[in-house]
């Protein structure tokens, strides 16, 4: 054993590599024999695909036909003869017409300037300079001075040719008569100025309920002769101030 020791120790290293590459062919050896048996079965279950009869050279390449005439056009059938149409017996109704076709909608210049935009077709005018365009918006306001002096004279000859027709006198209106109010005087503090409260009774239109009301008004008391609390008769005057429309006519009662 101790020999078989030293043995083993004593080997080289070229030794233990020609071991190791004795043993990597070996290895390969037994790879290569095991894999045409691998290989084996799978050849045997493919089965044998069966290689197409060659055709015959002249179905492959079939001779060229010459185009075929085009056939002449068969003559139209002659249209056969129309039929009378069958006449109704004596004494039946004759069919009722047909219904009138729905009246054209009449549009407004504006709706047929608008209906014409919409159906243009949108064609690009040809570029025009800035004195061309001057020139034609000149020429369009020109027709149009033209066609409303036309329709003025048209306009005017038909006023022409109508009678003429007087104007209607006016109507006098005969002056209203001032109106007169009665009040108690309630302030004479002002100079030739007395505030006369008006008290109104009157019945509602739509209710039909009676309703006081009263108002205030200055009146123009030239000689100061009315005082509180006394009854007075005023009538409508001209503006003598800036409040007073109305001058004191009489006093009918005096204060107690």
């Amino acid at each position: 054993m101790a020999e078989d020791e030293k043995n083993e120790e004593e080997t080289t290293p070229a030794e233990a590599a020609a071991d190791e590459s004795t043993v990597d062919s070996g290895q390969s050896t037994e790879a290569q024999d095991e894999a045409p048996e691998a290989d084996a079965p799978a050849a045997e279950e493919a089965p044998a695909e069966e290689t197409p009869a060659e055709e015959p050279a002249a179905e492959e390449a079939p001779a060229e036909e010459p185009p075929a005439e085009e056939p002449a056009e068969a003559p139209a059938p002659e249209e056969a003869p129309e039929e009378p149409a069958e006449e109704a017996p004596v004494g039946t109704p004759a069919p009722a017409p047909e219904a009138d076709a729905e009246p054209v909608e009449q549009l407004s210049p504006k709706e047929r300037r608008r209906q014409s935009r919409s159906q243009h077709s949108g064609e690009a005018k040809p570029p025009r300079s800035v004195e061309d365009r001057i020139r034609e918006r000149a020429e369009a306001r020109r027709q149009k001075a033209a066609q409303r002096r036309r329709w003025r004279e048209r306009s005017r000859e038909r006023k022409r040719a109508q009678p003429s027709t007087e104007p209607p006198a006016p109507v006098e209106h005969a002056s209203a008569a001032p109106r007169v109010r009665q009040g108690i005087v309630v302030s004479d503090r002002a100079d030739k100025t007395i505030t006369v409260k008006i008290d109104m009774v009157r019945q509602h239109r739509m209710y039909g309920k009676v309703m006081r009301t009263s108002s205030t008004l200055h009146a123009h008391d030239e000689a100061n002769d009315a005082n509180i609390g006394d009854t007075v008769r005023v009538v409508e005057s001209r503006p003598i101030s800036r409040t007073k429309r109305w001058r004191l006519v009489e006093v009918m009662e005096r204060a107690r």
